[in-house]
């Protein structure tokens, strides 16, 4: 039986499923989350590593499917050290300007999904996270939730939910980082993803380069059974980039 467990919600395709293979390679269990049951390369990572890479169905959006989820994991495990909350969406819906209507049901699923999704899964695997050693949460926002620093005229939807998911961990961190919980708040980058339903071939990333370093970010601190330098003040909650920038919340 593997030493470390963790979570990756999203894990079909695009970040997750990277973050996924990097935990893998690593030696971890994974258990990955599925919304897309059909996407065919998580199947695929499944077959190259049978026994340390579990498939779950999971519906960040849904109190049901992450109950369900949650109690899949337990079934196998007692504990587990990481949960990344990776899970997320865009619209392509037209915000473009306030002068045009906005789509005020699309607004609410993003938040669903970008905002309440992680506090969801985070409620649900506490239980497991609170047997771990590592007690992590990661969560994947954006530059575009930062109140401080992102200058974007639109995308209400997105922009505000991924503010929201930033204000979330602040309230998560002040509740259980004094229980000896750590957190990881990360910007990966304009990445070739499929977010918003079509892959976004113009974007500066694909997933495996803002996979690697967040991976660095998610794991390279005093892990229990690591010997590496202490690299992070695990005191001050911040966003990080990919090229392991603070960004302003």
């Amino acid at each position: 039986m593997n030493k470390h467990n963790a979570v990756v919600t999203g894990a079909d395709r695009g970040l997750g499923l990277a973050l996924a293979e990097g935990l893998l390679a690593r030696g971890w269990r994974v258990f990955a989350g599925s919304y897309l049951p059909d996407w065919p390369q998580l199947r695929e990572l499944e077959q190259r590593y049978p026994g340390t890479l579990i498939i779950l169905p999971l519906d960040v959006s849904s109190d049901s499917s992450v109950l369900a989820a949650a109690a899949a994991v337990e079934e196998r495990t007692r504990s587990i050290d990481l949960l990344i909350n990776n899970a997320g969406v865009i619209t392509d819906k037209n915000e473009d300007s306030i002068r045009v209507p906005q789509d005020y049901d699309e607004m609410i699923r993003l938040y669903q999904v970008n905002s309440l999704g992680p506090v969801r899964t985070s409620e649900a695997f506490h239980p497991l996270l609170e047997r771990g050693e590592l007690k992590r949460i990661c969560f994947v926002s954006s530059e575009a939730g930062s109140i401080g620093k992102a200058e974007r005229t639109a995308w209400f939807a997105y922009c505000m939910s991924k503010a929201a998911l930033n204000r979330g961990v602040r309230t998560l961190f002040d509740r259980l980082r004094p229980d000896g919980y750590t957190f990881r708040l990360y910007h990966p980058g304009w990445m070739r993803t499929y977010m918003s339903g079509e892959k976004n071939n113009e974007a500066e990333l694909e997933p495996s380069e803002s996979a690697a370093p967040a991976l660095e970010y998610f794991l390279g601190s005093t892990l229990p059974w690591d010997d590496k330098p202490h690299s992070v003040d695990e005191d001050r909650p911040v966003m990080r980039d990919w090229q392991g920038r603070e960004w302003p919340w």
